[in-house]
């Protein structure tokens, strides 16, 4: 495994995190205790230490089998990432809550689910602006931080181009940046990513497989379960995205090479980008996207020699 600087957090985070929105039920599958602890458990073998979830993966669901599992675990092997501003209602249903009152209801009960006495990263989870420039909000959020129930703040911005919000993150504390990032999207590298890099803003890349398309496991014409969060997707759009991982699995993937490490390795590979967070249904899967660590042959500007 390799490690990058995360920003001016300071804290070294290994180059592939774990995104557990799996966990909450939305993927097509609902997630056991044992299931979720062997994933973490490989993550752990293989030297990751950072796990990315949040408030409405499921009601806390995905925190809470996090929460459990670190209580039987050594808490200071990991990097612990959550986020704040959605209410979850049932399976792809959420409401709003970004008041200060709100918001800081949602970090104790994360806390309580993450069974943790402080979270490393707390993220404004994909809000529009006019929540994000509630001064009230970040004031609020600062008095957690003092009070020792955050170490620092991050912001996930909900679409890729959202240039406000990442340039303002100095001004509220946010010391990191979680956009979606791929082969299939690379929007982000045109304003979002040097405002990052001006900033010394951690990047966390979420979906860097473009939600499993780019594992190459799929072909044009697939059919997700109706609990399959990419069974909401437009079925053409679907098409069309298939169709180009299938020229870019033809035209750029060396051979001999997987597919979903490369992908990984692909975002890695921008300077921008201190670490990807895909998701992963099983062990097997953890390893897989671990190997992209192998494929970064090239020095980064935050790489780091050890946790």
């Amino acid at each position: 495994m390799k490690y990058r600087r995360l920003g001016s957090t300071g804290l070294h985070v290994s180059v592939i995190g774990i995104g557990t929105w799996q966990f909450g039920g939305e993927w097509g599958r609902e997630y056991t205790q044992a299931e979720a602890d062997a994933i973490l458990d490989k993550g752990h073998e293989l030297g990751i230490n950072l796990i990315d979830t949040a408030e409405c993966y499921g009601d806390h669901l995905s925190e809470s089998l996090i929460g459990d599992y670190l209580s039987r675990r050594n808490r200071e092997d990991w990097i612990v990432a959550t986020k704040f501003g959605h209410h979850f209602h049932n399976l792809f249903t959420r409401t709003d809550v970004y008041d200060a009152a709100g918001v800081t209801a949602q970090l104790d009960a994360s806390l309580k689910a993450l069974k943790l006495d402080y979270i490393d990263l707390y993220q404004f989870h994909s809000g529009p602006d006019v929540a994000f420039d509630n001064d009230e909000l970040w004031t609020t959020l600062d008095k957690q931080v003092q009070a020792g129930k955050i170490r620092f703040l991050g912001t996930s911005i909900g679409k890729n181009n959202n240039l406000h919000q990442t340039d303002a993150s100095t001004s509220v504390n946010s010391r990191t940046i979680q956009v979606v990032y791929n082969r299939l999207d690379r929007n982000p590298e045109e304003e979002v990513f040097p405002s990052c890099e001006r900033q010394d803003l951690g990047v966390l890349a979420r979906v860097p497989l473009a939600s499993g398309y780019l594992s190459g496991k799929y072909k044009p014409g697939a059919v997700f379960a109706n609990n399959d969060v990419r069974h909401r997707h437009d079925a053409e759009a679907t098409r069309q995205r298939l169709e180009e991982v299938e020229r870019i699995a033809r035209e750029e993937v060396p051979a001999g090479v997987d597919m979903a490490s490369w992908a990984l390795a692909w975002c890695l590979k921008h300077p921008a980008v201190t670490t990807v967070i895909p998701g992963c249904k099983d062990p097997a899967q953890v390893e897989s996207n671990a190997r992209a660590a192998e494929l970064l042959t090239e020095p980064h500007q935050q790489d780091v020699a050890g946790k």
